[in-house]
This record gives structure tokens, C-alpha cells and sequence, in this order.
């Protein structure tokens, strides 16, 4: 089942649809997805669903889950990543926020800062929970996701090489594109091919199973520290082709279009956009 936020056509209000083919059923009731999946019967309510229907076709997407409780992203854990930065693989996963603020639909415009003019692509697979829990054991950690969706974690080089902390660089406004769809995990299975492009021209292209941590173990790792909550996402890390790592670096400039895609769970399409 594919799970999608849509922005309706009169632009004030927002409703999470089940996709079927080319046609998207509102879920009456549920102003998005994260909203569905705080209820415990979300997979039945979706399934039964006969609202009002829309065509994909030009459909205005919102981030599949707009307001998180918790946005958890993890740092070096695909290996040609981690050689191409000139890291050592870690011992245990290196965990990062963002928020809520920085999340923007897969299509819509990602924001240049004026600020900032080393802006970085790094294509993820994320991981979107669906029950809540603390301390889940990697053995229950798969009843605990409701499914997986495409993310990018966008990154201001700059500010997040200021310290050794990275939080700066990583959640400025409007810049994390997040979607198109929820796909639950009854349809998708981490390893298919995970692909970043600017213009075209292909950047990252690995498989998503490809990781040293494992959306199971994160979650199981994550849960120890703090309470995972329906609708909190968990950003598993990116592969090598990021444009610091190049020689020379190579970052996001106006008017170009970054492409995101995850085989099976779909494609952010992105225009980036200088701020006035």
C-alpha cells in the first residue's frame, strides 16, 4: 500500500490519500499521514478507504509525513560513504537531528540559502514508524515501521563543518525533500538501487541494503535511547557520491533540478531556487 499527504486544490488544507495506480482515494478523517498512523488501525482504515479521488497526474504532494514528531538521521553508515569522507566505519550509529521546519514535498522547490553556497545532496532511504516503543529488540523492530519512503538530506557544508556538531548544517529551513509516498513494508524490502542526479547527471547510485546499520537495528538502537512514536522518521544515511567528497567539491546552484530516486518507493524531482 502507497500512503501519500496531498495538498488540496483549494491550497488551505492537506489530507492523506492511498494510491492506486494513478488515482488517489482521500482518507476521511486524516489531514495527512503522520496523522493516520497515530491511530492503531491505520493499515485497515487505509485499506477500507472510499473518500473523494484525485488524479496523480499533477497532484500537489506535501512531505509525505509534514510534521514528525521526531526526525533522527544517521550519519557514515554506507561504506563508500564513509571512504570517500575519510572516516573509519563506527562502532555504533552516529545520530543527528533535524526538524519538522526543514521538510518540503518531492516536488516542490528546495531552497538555496543566502547564507550558504556549499549545499550538498545526499540521497537516503527513510524509515517512517508506525507503533510506538521503547527498548524494542532488533527481533520486533519490523512491527514497529509501518513502511519506508525517499528523503534527502540536504547539507549546508559550511555550517556544518563550524564544529563538530552538525545540527547546523543540516535543517535549514525548507530544504529536505521527503516523499512522494509511504510504501509499507509488506511492499518493499531494503536493497533495491538508491540514485541522486543534478541536471541529469548521476551523483550517487547504490543499493539501499547496501548499510552497515540496518533499518531494524536503528530502530532497535534508537528505541534504547528514547520513545519512538508513530510518524517519527528515522533518515538511515547516504551513500558516496556526495559533492564534497569530489575533486573538485561540486555543490547545489540556482536553477538546477535535483532528482532523487529509490526503485519501489519512488522519486523527489526538486528545483533549486535561490533566496531573495
Amino acid at each position: 500500500m502507497r500512503l501519500l499527504t496531498l495538498r488540496l486544490p483549494e491550497g488551505t488544507s492537506t489530507v492523506a490519500v492511498r494510491q492506486d495506480g494513478n488515482t488517489l482515494t482521500e482518507i476521511d478523517g486524516f489531514t495527512d499521514v503522520g496523522a493516520l498512523l497515530k491511530d492503531s488501525a491505520w493499515e485497515s482504515i487505509a485499506h477500507a478507504a472510499n473518500g473523494a479521488t484525485h488524479a496523480l497526474d499533477g497532484a500537489d504532494l506535501e512531505a509525505v509525513v509534514p510534521a514528525p514528531g521526531k526526525i533522527i538521521c544517521v550519519g557514515h553508515n554506507y561504506r563508500n560513504h564513509i571512504k570517500e569522507m575519510g572516516r573509519e566505519v563506527p562502532e555504533h550509529p552516529t545520530l543527528f537531528a533535524k526538524y519538522a521546519e526543514s521538510l518540503i514535498g518531492p516536488n516542490d522547490d528546495l531552497a538555496l540559502p543566502q547564507e550558504s553556497d556549499t549545499v550538498d545532496w545526499e540521497a537516503e532511504l527513510a524509515v517512517v514508524i508506525g507503533k510506538t516503543g521503547r527498548r524494542i529488540s532488533e527481533a520486533d523492530a519490523a512491527d514497529h515501521i509501518a513502511g519506508y519512503s525517499v528523503l534527502n538530506d540536504i547539507s549546508m557544508r559550511d555550517y556544518q563543518f563550524r564544529t563538530v556538531q552538525w545540527l547546523q548544517g543540516k535543517t535549514w529551513e525548507n530544504s529536505t525533500p521527503f516523499g512522494p509516498a509511504l510504501v509499507t513494508k509488506d511492499e518493499f524490502t531494503a536493497g533495491p538501487l538508491m540514485t541522486s542526479a543534478v541536471d541529469g547527471d548521476i551523483q550517487q547510485q547504490t543499493p539501499t541494503g547496501d548499510l552497515v546499520f540496518t533499518p531494524e537495528y536503528l530502530v532497535s538502537y534508537i528505541s534504547t535511547i528514547i520513545t519512538l512514536n508513530p510518524g517519527d522518521v528515522i533518515a538511515t544515511g547516504t551513500p558516496g557520491g556526495v559533492g564534497h567528497a569530489q575533486d573538485p567539491k561540486r555543490y547545489l546552484q540556482d536553477g538546477q533540478a535535483l532528482v532523487t530516486t529509490i526503485d519501489g518507493l519512488g522519486q523527489l524531482t526538486n528545483r533549486v531556487v535561490k533566496e531573495a
